[in-house]
């Protein structure tokens, strides 16, 4: 029994049909139903019942359901075991947010290439929202998120509180500019839209840029505002030309910090990782 057709036919009951598979698979739909074709021939048990063009699990499909997720959970963690041999080895997974990136990062990189040199750093940047998922999916070893992130699956260890501050142009009034943010999905943008209603600013409008110096340009000659933690306004190439306000509690202190699998062995590169965070914020403040 290979694990691609357990994992195809795991993506046809949770996509709910073929076609939906093959996409989630980046697939054609006949290597789905070829593989289920033959899981079915091999178990000899029929494990969807056709009705019409849908499938609904047949009683042999539910019992392998609960067989294949734990057969793939054990895969996943067999394939991050191995990664970290001897944590001297292998390969660490780790995303963040732009801005997360842009100020803790570096030194705590740093930290764990001195501790753990043979361990090969892998960054992603991308909005909470994404970052969450791509854990979730075992994209990710971890990721440095907004939260705080409740699910029953992650755990959130939080490491900083960062503040947002309201960032326009001089000579600028906020209420009368759009928004300028990140795309859907980043929990700053969330916060700043919040703040947007709660002072009935006329301008409802927001412009989406996918950089931290791309918002603040454009936010520097006056084409909008923005929010954004306190520190990154301030270490900005655009700092001369900024206008930075403190904003209600509610909207401007946001917990941070680094979501992992539960159920994921330990690594100790991630407790060097997070530990090296902590230390440079403090340093920092």
């Amino acid at each position: 029994m290979e694990l691609v057709a357990l994992r195809t036919f795991q993506a046809v009951v949770e996509e709910g049909g073929i076609l939906a598979a093959s996409r989630k698979l980046n697939t054609v739909q006949s290597n789905v139903t070829g593989r289920i074709r033959r899981l079915e021939e091999e178990l000899g048990a029929e494990l969807f019942i056709r009705k019409g063009r849908g499938l609904e699990l047949a009683p042999p499909g539910r019992v392998l359901l609960d067989y294949a997720r734990r057969m793939l959970m054990l895969e996943r963690q067999t394939a991050s075991a191995v990664r970290q041999v001897g944590e001297s080895a292998g390969e660490l997974r780790i995303g963040a947010m732009e801005t997360f990136a842009a100020l803790h990062l570096p030194g705590a990189l740093k930290a764990v290439r001195t501790i753990h040199p043979g361990l090969e750093l892998r960054i992603f940047t991308d909005t909470t929202s994404t970052l969450t998922e791509k854990v979730l999916d075992h994209k990710l070893d971890c990721a440095f998120v907004a939260g705080p992130v409740i699910h029953a699956a992650l755990r959130f260890d939080e490491l900083v509180v960062e503040e947002l501050v309201l960032v326009h142009a001089a000579g600028t009034d906020p209420v009368m500019l759009p928004l300028i943010l990140f795309r859907e999905g980043c929990a700053y943008r969330t916060r700043a839209v919040a703040w947007q209603r709660k002072q009935g600013h006329a301008v409802a409008d927001a412009m989406e840029f996918g950089t931290l110096e791309g918002i603040l340009g454009c936010v520097a000659v006056g084409l909008g505002w923005t929010l954004m933690p306190r520190r990154v306004a301030e270490q900005s190439s655009h700092t001369a030309d900024l206008v930075i306000e403190t904003v209600p509690e509610e909207f401007s202190l946001v917990p941070t910090g680094m979501i992992s699998l539960r159920e994921a062995a330990p690594m100790a590169a991630l407790k060097t990782l997070s530990e090296a965070i902590v230390a440079t914020a403090q340093r920092k403040f």
